[in-house]
């Protein structure tokens, strides 16, 4: 847990994770739950902490874009688009900031 937050990309590949997976829930739990049996519990619970991490996400992404110097075009807007797309967030720790943390 204490190699997330010793450099900004730790802090935002944690970030990441549970940003991911409170999309995860969101989509798959919380909306299902909410129009098929009119229960909306899951998604303003998990909704808010949904929220929060997206922009903590954001901010930690943009962090990290002018601590390591990253350029827009080749990096950041995919890191950015991941926080959108279902297991985005995954795929983008695995494919870009693991092998960045690593080499640092």
């Amino acid at each position: 847990m204490k190699k997330y937050f010793t450099t900004s990309i730790g802090f935002l590949r944690f970030i990441a994770f549970f940003e991911g997976l409170s999309l995860i829930v969101l989509m798959f739990i919380g909306m299902p739950m909410k129009y098929m049996f009119a229960n909306d519990f899951i998604v303003k619970t998990v909704g808010m902490a949904h929220g929060f991490l997206f922009l903590a996400f954001v901010l930690a992404a943009v962090l990290v874009h002018v601590n390591y110097d990253w350029k827009f075009f080749k990096t950041t807007w995919k890191v950015l688009a991941s926080s959108i797309i279902p297991f985005g967030t995954f795929y983008i720790d695995a494919k870009i900031l693991k092998p960045i943390s690593q080499g640092v």
